[in-house]
């Protein structure tokens, strides 16, 4: 008898599988959107739309992608599928970065250094520029498999001809406006590499270095010490042994006092409030301040200025004393050793003062003829010498090695030195760059909020940006010099030509095309008036942050759907001196406005430790390994579950907990499709007015839904999308509204209003999880789209396509079905509760067994106690009948419910009242008669 009834039930029926089979099914789905130009779709779609330009961050073309880019592109796709729903224009132009040392880098080991350092420059550009394509096409497979949507036919890179072209013009205009500047001094410099490195290319790692007090032996004498028979010094303090050949100065505190401190032969000068430290740090037992008349002898910095010391390590030279606005009392003895050549505050007051700019150190970091009996010695090997000398001429008081932060190489990893040489620099200050960028940011919104400060206080403190590298592989600077007298050619004329020829035929032309060929004839020296036959092109190139930061010209000006500025840059965290920036600095040089509406900034991933990913510690998580096991789709899910606004754990088990939670929205989706199998929503959807109570509360719940999810996808806080669906679809969805209406929807007739009511809740449902969740769930959405009734897919052919789900009840109306919703949830905590405990006391089974009686505040029984609403509260609790009465507090009280139980929908009713089917409730009765 139960199998007769069972083919009378309108049980669950879809082809939509269970098991999702996303690693094998991805693949095949990707195919087909590319098959059917579903990109170019969606912008036919949209093209009179206004446009949203979220503009691409080039990725670096070198060697497959890792998590870090799977986070970024999918990050940028959840974003721009969003907007697309919106109604927005979203013409995703992804690219690269095809230039840089990493590159060449790449080729000096694969030719060896030797072979490399013989092979012609065009060669090795030749070379690279094969590398970097290869590259790109890895790269371009990997995002494509992650479901990014893009022009992936027709990408960006920094080394087409346009490209360069708009490094050209944005040079153009930065150098004519006074911001650009050849000059010599100190920057960061890496001997491996042997190039000079920006801010930007800068890494910080804990190295050991020794500390050293060094005493400078002075030439010359205050007054006041004229019968001193010590040997009198200034008492310095460096960690920078390496750099005391190129020592020309030092500089102490202005308004400081300084003491002499007698010890044995000895007396040395150095701040007056340092005394116990350095005393501390040289274990000097016996000393004292040497005094006059009784009383200690003290010089304020400013008193002691000009005067002359023995140079430490070159015999012959001699440094002279100046005092300094960066000189401290932190630390050290208040006496800074001062090589100009080495350090920016240095340079900045070896200048103020007139100090010689001594830079004996070549390319390699040997030692030239100027660093005296160092000469070849490199200064990474100068350490053991140079103490070796200041011990034998007594110049050594005190050595201990400390640990501290030091900068290193962000391509080889090794450190970098400051190191005076000519470079090409964009003035900060000349043309007003840093207020004028500071000023700009202020236009652009920042996500999280918080960012702002942190490339404001990059922007605030930064030297000079340095633009120059000694490398083959870029675009050149794009200027000239007049081989006659040593002038530089650079005027509008000279770069409009450079920039119709990088157009036409790119920057390999500059290493291969002689100028005449291509400057104008009529341009001379302005100096000398040689032509062009006299003239030769520049032989450095340009930072690589420079060549991405200017895409805002090379990009966003060159592609017909994208315009300037755009509407939003999204990279990680370390961008506010790298990109970010680069972009700010160009743009506001050039067209005096920020590149950008808005900006997002994402943390890193780390592993479940917190820990950085490596390779060599085996917790990197490959994406395409990802996507070849879990799904491409868990991965997008993991990138919705986390908040990127910080540093992001991921690992295998965190994945295969997000694998977990895919399955619960999967099956979901499955439950939705299985139960609208029979359902037109062109002719079976009920008015609003018809439905039952306990669907308008789902219908007026979507509501608050897709209001939290607009709010969280419009600020960028994916995890807070993924927190409100999930919550939705586990403790909501699935628990009590689906499990609720298993009843009306397995037993009723096929076409009764109380069913057909429910399947068109459910429509609704399906409607707005699609369009919350295809923009992350790319794939799966995709599939569900194809087993959803026509009624329902907007006229679509793919998910990809539709528009967001606008909830279909007016604000005030869901709220007002909310609240009551809200305080029915309430009793359900108490009720589910107490049939728990009389499942556990075996007074029933199944809840349909049971009579609860609610004791309530008035307020309740007023809102719930007609038979309408009685009769839903049995269906939403899924129990034989509720009863209230009056109380101060809620409880619940479940009596054993009396009656048979049907044997077709297996509920508690009472039987017999249709003499047809007497063994069937009634309502199981009629829907039989009408079958």
């Amino acid at each position: 008898m139960a199998n007769e009834y069972k083919k009378t039930m309108n049980l669950p029926k879809t082809d939509f599988p269970m098991r999702a089979g996303l690693a094998k099914n991805e693949p095949a789905r990707l195919e087909k959107w590319y098959k059917e130009d579903v990109f170019g779709k969606l912008i036919e779609q949209n093209k009179d739309k206004t446009p949203f330009v979220l503009h691409d961050g080039p990725p670096y073309a070198n060697g497959p992608i890792h998590i870090g880019h799977a986070l970024n592109k999918i990050s940028k796709d959840i974003i721009n599928r969003y907007y697309s729903e919106q109604g927005y224009l979203t013409p995703y132009v992804p690219g690269w970065d095809c230039h840089g040392q990493p590159i060449e880098h790449k080729i000096e080991v694969k030719l060896g250094t030797e072979k490399f350092r013989k092979t012609p420059q065009a060669e090795i550009r030749r070379l690279c520029r094969e590398y970097a394509l290869e590259n790109v096409d890895i790269q371009r497979e990997g995002f494509k498999r992650l479901g990014v949507l893009g022009l992936w036919n027709n990408p960006y890179l920094t080394l087409n001809h346009d490209y360069e072209a708009g490094d050209v013009e944005v040079f153009k205009k930065i150098y004519l406006d006074g911001a650009i500047f050849k000059g010599r001094k100190p920057v960061h410099w890496c001997i491996h590499c042997e190039t000079a490195l920006a801010e930007a290319e800068i890494e910080y790692a804990d190295v050991s270095s020794p500390s050293l007090y060094v005493k400078f032996f002075l030439i010359d004498k205050p007054e006041a010490l004229k019968d001193l028979d010590k040997k009198l010094s200034v008492l310095i303090w460096t960690t920078t042994a390496w750099t005391l050949p190129s020592n020309s100065g030092v500089a102490l505190n202005e308004d400081a006092d300084y003491v002499v401190v007698i010890h044995e032969n000895d007396a040395m000068i150095f701040a007056e409030e340092l005394v116990e430290t350095v005393i501390a740090q040289a274990e000097i037992e016996d000393y004292e301040l040497y005094k006059v008349d009784g009383e200690t002898l003290k010089f304020k910095g400013k008193d002691l200025v000009g005067l002359h010391y023995q140079h430490p390590t070159l015999e012959g030279e001699t440094g002279r004393i100046i005092v300094a606005d960066h000189v401290t009392l932190d630390g050290g003895t208040g006496a800074v050793h001062t090589a100009p050549g080495h350090g920016q505050e240095d340079y900045v007051a070896g200048i103020a003062n007139g100090l010689e700019i001594r830079m004996p150190v070549k390319d390699d970091g040997s030692f030239d003829k100027g660093a005296g009996q160092f000469e070849g010695i490199n200064i990474e090997d100068a350490v053991g010498p140079v103490l070796k000398f200041l011990k034998e001429k007594d110049e050594l008081l005190v050595k201990k090695n400390i640990k501290h932060s030091y900068p290193h190489c962000w391509r080889c990893k090794n450190p970098v030195y400051f190191r005076a040489t000519e470079q090409w620099f964009v003035s900060m200050d000349k043309a007003g760059l840093r207020e004028s960028a500071l000023e700009a940011m202020k236009d652009v919104k920042w996500y999280p909020e918080w960012s702002i400060n942190r490339i404001g206080s990059m922007v605030r403190d930064r030297p000079d940006w340095t633009i120059s590298r000694q490398r083959s592989w870029g675009i050149p600077i794009p200027v000239h010099h007049c081989k006659e007298c040593g002038e530089t050619i650079a005027t509008e004329e000279s770069f409009d030509a450079v920039i119709d020829l990088f157009r036409r035929e790119g920057s390999d032309a500059w290493f291969t095309t002689e100028p005449k060929d291509y400057l104008p004839k009529d341009l001379t020296c302005p100096k000398c008036g040689a032509h062009a036959e006299s003239f030769e092109p520049e032989k450095n190139i340009l930072d690589v942050w420079w060549e991405s930061g200017v895409s805002h010209t090379s990009v966003l000006d060159n592609y017909d759907l994208l315009s300037r500025p755009a509407d939003m840059y999204l990279e990680g965290s370390d961008q506010p001196r790298g990109w970010f920036q680069s972009s700010l600095l160009t743009s506001v040089g050039a067209y005096g406005k920020a590149p950008y509406k808005s900006v997002v900034s994402q943390g890193f991933t780390v592993d479940e430790q917190g820990k950085k990913m490596s390779k060599s510690i085996g917790n990197v998580i490959d994406p395409n390994e990802i996507a070849d096991t879990l799904g491409a789709d868990v991965l997008r899910l993991w990138v919705a579950s986390t908040d990127s606004s910080q540093d992001m754990s991921v690992s295998k088990s965190i994945l295969e907990r997000t694998s977990d939670a895919y399955r619960r929205i999967r099956n979901t989706f499955r439950f939705l499709l299985s139960n609208l199998y029979d359902f037109d929503p062109q002719t079976d959807a009920v008015s609003f007015d018809e439905m039952r109570l306990m669907d308008k509360w789902a219908l007026a719940r979507l509501n608050k839904l897709v209001a939290e999810c607009k709010v969280a996808y419009e600020n960028y806080r994916f995890h807070h999308v993924y927190r409100a669906v999930y919550a939705y679809v586990v403790s909501e969805l699935s628990s009590i509204y689906m499990d609720a209406l298993k009843d009306r929807l397995y037993s009723d007739a096929p076409d009764s209003l109380a069913r057909r009511s429910a399947q068109t809740v459910l429509a609704e449902i399906l409607s707005c999880m699609m369009s919350i969740l295809q923009p992350i769930l790319a794939f799966t959405v995709d599939e569900v789209f194809e087993y959803t009734p026509e009624g329902l897919k907007q006229g679509k052919d793919f998910a990809a396509l539709i528009s967001w789900y606008e909830p279909k009840l007016d604000d005030e109306k869901a709220a007002t079905l909310q609240a009551q919703y809200d305080k029915a949830m309430e009793l359900r905590d108490v009720v589910t509760k107490a049939l728990e405990d009389a499942r556990l006391h075996e007074l029933i089974g199944k809840s349909q067994e049971a009579d609860i009686v609610i004791s309530a505040p008035q307020s309740y029984i007023d809102e719930f106690e007609s038979e309408e609403l009685i009769d839903n509260l049995n269906e939403f609790f899924i129990v034989h009948n509720t009863s209230f009465k009056p109380a101060d507090e809620i409880s619940v009280e479940v009596l054993k419910a009396s009656g048979e139980k049907c044997p077709r929908c297996w509920n508690i009713r009472e039987l017999g009242l249709d003499p047809d089917y007497p063994e069937l409730c009634e309502r199981c009765a009629h829907t039989l008669r009408r079958m």
